[in-house]
């Protein structure tokens, strides 16, 4: 035999699940130490500058 569920129960723990979840990326967002903060930033960007010292330019539409 199967299980029987009630969908409007189901429903609202599935939202209730979503919502948490977008709570916990929030959180996680914007609830971290100014210095995790900064060095998240600063680690980021000297990504980025790294990637842009690898790029050729000598393509067909190089600037």
């Amino acid at each position: 035999m199967t299980k029987i569920i009630n969908l409007r129960q189901a429903r609202k723990q599935r939202d209730r699940d979503a919502r948490r979840a977008a709570g916990d990326a929030s959180a996680a967002k914007f609830g971290e130490a100014k210095s995790a903060r900064e060095i998240r930033q600063a680690e980021a960007e000297r990504a980025e500058r790294r990637l842009d010292a690898h790029r050729r330019d000598d393509g067909p539409d190089a600037d």
